[in-house]
């Protein structure tokens, strides 16, 4: 029963491998099959394989056993009505690339806070309540406007370009177009130009929610933002509100210690400007030149006291020495001091005359007497002369 057998499906997974072997999934709705066309069997494909064909292969199926899996062994390949769907996508693709449809400097920037949301889908279905709930749950405070568009069959393109004008003029922050996930037929009104068009030339930021992750249509590529599920497009669209408060707390705590450090810092620059103040205030200054006056004062002090006691040692040293020349000093020794009546100091007989009256000074007093005679004396080393000399007492 498992000899010859013929499965549809969509082309995922494709693989031409070095070796001539074609590894490739085939899925529907309801599941997928792991499927492989050996090289010698390539003369059953009369085209090349590419993702998202839809295609009839006919095959055995049986046991890879180093995976305990199912797949097929595909002998013959031939293109589904869906497959020529595929061309045409790849076809209209390739135009809308061509002409800067898809161009990242077309791109809108997605608000990161948005009030309004547009969203352009069937008023039914899963993908308008995972919207509905998840936008609520990320923010309630976020309006949804919801646009019941027709998303399959024939009226579907028309209906989902309605929709994207529709929003427009009602100036919403941003727009999800899409839907829930199925065939390629299901999602052919994605595909379309008019609606590639209409995507195009929004001036409100569209992002495309359509069919599952793996689901790929046209104006995922030339709308501003693509999300892989309805879901996915809600966490892109509306911002969390927790994180936002969290992130308000934040920089909250970040601005309280940035503040406290500005302060901090201003702080320290106005006691040093108080200290600088006081510094150069005029009565600082007095003080200062106050101080300075008394340091000089006590300078000097010193130095006169200095100079006071320099001078009186050296008085000292002149009255010794005047001490010992003083004539009054010689007297106590023994000598005497003779002057004349002028009171001339006699040192030679040159300067007396015989009958001359002279003064003479002692130790204990003073005498008075009369030259009689006088004579020149030589002395002489160790000689002494002594003459006995007559005078008469006055």
């Amino acid at each position: 029963m498992l000899q010859a057998l013929f499965i549809k499906g969509e082309v995922s997974n494709c693989k031409y491998h070095s070796s001539g072997h074609i590894y490739f999934t085939l899925k529907d709705s309801k599941g997928t099959m792991n499927c492989v066309m050996f090289a010698g069997n390539r003369s059953g494909l009369s085209f090349r394989m590419q993702e998202g064909q839809q295609v009839i292969a006919g095959g055995t199926i049986d046991v890879f056993e180093r995976d305990g899996k199912y797949q097929l062994y595909a002998k013959q390949i031939v293109l589904d009505g869906a497959g020529l769907l595929y061309e045409k996508f790849e076809q209209l693709k390739k135009e809308l690339e061509e002409l800067g449809m898809f161009a990242p400097e077309y791109k809108q920037r997605i608000p990161s806070h948005i009030k309004t949301l547009g969203v352009v889908t069937a008023d039914t279905g899963a993908a308008l309540r995972d919207i509905i709930q998840i936008a609520k749950r990320r923010n309630p405070y976020v309006q949804i406007i919801l646009y019941p568009a027709i998303v399959q069959g024939e009226a579907a393109p028309g209906s989902i370009v309605n929709g994207i004008r529709a929003l427009e003029k009602l100036k919403v922050d941003v727009m999800i177009v899409g839907r829930g996930g199925g065939s390629i037929e299901d999602l052919w009104g994605f595909n379309e130009r008019i609606v590639a068009q209409a995507v195009f030339d929004c001036t409100v930021p569209v992002i495309s929610a359509v069919g599952h992750e793996t689901d790929t249509t046209i104006i995922d590529y030339v709308a501003d933002l693509r999300a892989p599920t309805p879901s996915a497009a809600a966490e892109l669209a509306v911002y969390d509100i927790k994180q936002l408060l969290s992130d308000f707390k934040s920089c909250e705590v970040t601005f309280n210690r940035l503040m406290d450090r500005h302060l901090q810092k201003k702080r320290e620059q106005l006691r040093y400007y108080e200290m600088q103040l006081r510094h150069l205030s005029p009565a600082s200054r007095i003080r200062e030149q106050r101080n300075y006056a008394v340091r000089l004062e006590e300078r000097l002090q010193e130095l006169m006291q200095g100079v006071i006691r320099e001078r009186r040692h050296r008085m000292a040293l002149f009255a010794e020495q005047m001490k010992r020349l003083s004539p009054l000093e010689k007297l106590s020794t023994g000598y005497s001091y003779v002057e004349d009546e002028a009171g001339k100091n006699i040192r030679s007989i040159s300067h007396v005359e015989v009958g001359q009256e002279l003064k003479i000074r002692v130790q204990d007093g003073s005498m008075g007497a009369k030259v009689i005679w006088r004579e020149n004396t030589p002395w002489r080393k160790g000689t002494t002369q002594k003459r006995s000399i007559p005078w008469e007492k006055e």
